[in-house]
């Protein structure tokens, strides 16, 4: 039952944003990154940001950031007290993956006017465009535009599967891709950042806890091996004789999962790796596999138990290969330092929550979020509250009104006494 004012409006427009009347749909949520659809969503944030009374202007990479100015500010000298997230979503995603951030976010604002309250400094709830990987597989493009650090050279010819590359879709959104760098800001306009994010998992529930406070982002390292053996003929070849590439490569998927287990149970911080891709080539059913290409996923806030588990996967990938008389070879794709998140800001989130009457659980982030981007510039906190059942990238994430209200609160909290100060 929807009980309060806040929830109402909560219901309302977790619809609105998610452009939809139920958030019951079968096929989840599909919002790509510079789609027609992503901006809709992003147009339905300005319209309710401008509704409550904030001026919203879009930068060159197609963030929009709505502001309550201070009006003794007139020279815009003061830094903002921000917080945000994004609207696109993975294919055939949840609705709820970025867009509670930024409902929560104005629906803070929303408490505040009602309230009456005056901000010292100015206010901005930021849409960030791009943040999901799904199209590109490049993630949080407009955070990393604004932060400075956007690699645009290596970046604008990225194609997504139909072959549109970045700089086309940026451009379809009528942007210009030559401007994109324009987007960064100037250290001294932002005083704070916070994200607010559902956990996509479930260790705030598991801790009893109302709400979880992020104190570092675990980046990955991301592996790709490839396996070469020989394609022969599977009513011919003799078993004995063979050099199956698939099988050579098999053992790698379970010692993957058992070692970043184990690892695990043994260290001071969680670690977890997948092999999360996988093709085999021919693909025919009536011919050994010859070539194999394998993606393995590793991640944890310590990084030297990530560089531990990626030693580890390379000695059993030599191992394999001498076992099985195959040719193995292991690259790194991406190996990016975890991001710890401001340590005095977190202190004050998890405070600020309890005194509105909430439990805490200090955690960290196994997934990556625009913070982390903002974080390189800027002392930065990220908020979670639940999702039901950890269920994330799926038609049916839920978070519930009452937690998303919960969220509302303690942002409320955090702007109130950030912009106070």
């Amino acid at each position: 039952m929807i009980d309060s004012k806040m929830r109402r409006w909560l219901d309302d427009h977790i619809k609105k944003l998610n452009l939809v009347d139920t958030m019951e749909q079968p096929n989840g949520f599909t919002r790509l990154s510079y789609s027609e659809e992503e901006w809709q969503s992003i147009d339905v944030f300005c319209s309710v940001a401008e509704q409550l009374g904030l001026q919203v202007r879009q930068d060159e990479a197609g963030n929009r950031i709505a502001r309550w100015d201070v009006e003794s500010d007139v020279n815009h000298t003061l830094p903002a007290v921000t917080v945000g997230s994004h609207v696109d979503t993975v294919t055939n995603g949840g609705g709820y993956d970025g867009v509670a951030g930024v409902l929560c976010g104005l629906g803070a604002i929303k408490q505040l006017k009602d309230e009456g309250f005056e901000p010292a400094f100015p206010l901005e709830v930021i849409c960030f465009a791009s943040e999901e990987s799904a199209r590109f597989g490049v993630s949080t493009i407009g955070s990393k535009a604004m932060s400075g650090i956007l690699e645009t050279d290596a970046l604008a010819d990225v194609r997504d599967q139909d072959g549109i590359s970045v700089r086309e879709a940026v451009e379809e959104r009528g942007l210009s891709w030559s401007n994109i760098t324009h987007s960064e800001r100037n250290k001294d306009e932002i005083k704070s950042f916070v994200e607010l994010h559902i956990e996509q998992g479930v260790r705030v529930e598991d801790a009893n806890a109302q709400f979880g406070v992020a104190t570092a982002i675990a980046c990955p390292i991301r592996l790709q091996v490839q396996v070469e053996g020989k394609m022969g003929h599977t009513g011919t070849t003799p078993m004995g004789k063979r050099q199956d590439a698939l099988v050579a490569i098999s053992p790698l998927v379970s010692f993957v999962s058992e070692k970043a287990e184990q690892l695990s149970n043994e260290s001071s911080y969680p670690i977890v790796a997948t092999v999360s891709t996988l093709t085999v080539k021919p693909n025919v059913m009536n011919v050994i596999p010859g070539f194999v290409k394998v993606g393995i996923d590793i991640r944890s806030v310590d990084d030297e138990l990530k560089k531990k588990m990626e030693s580890l996967i390379r000695d059993q990938c030599e191992n394999l290969e001498n076992q099985y008389d195959v040719k193995i070879n292991v690259n790194t794709l991406v190996h990016n330092a975890s991001v710890s998140l401001d340590q005095a800001l977190a202190l004050k989130l998890k405070r600020l929550g309890e005194e509105v009457g909430y439990k805490s659980f200090v955690m960290e982030s196994g997934a990556g979020h625009d913070v982390m981007n903002m974080a390189k510039k800027w002392p930065s906190g990220l908020i979670f509250i639940p999702c039901r059942d950890g269920l994330s990238h799926h038609p049916e994430e839920h978070a519930s009104l009452e937690d998303l209200e919960r969220g509302v609160n303690i942002i409320t909290a955090y702007l109130k006494k950030e912009a106070s100060e």
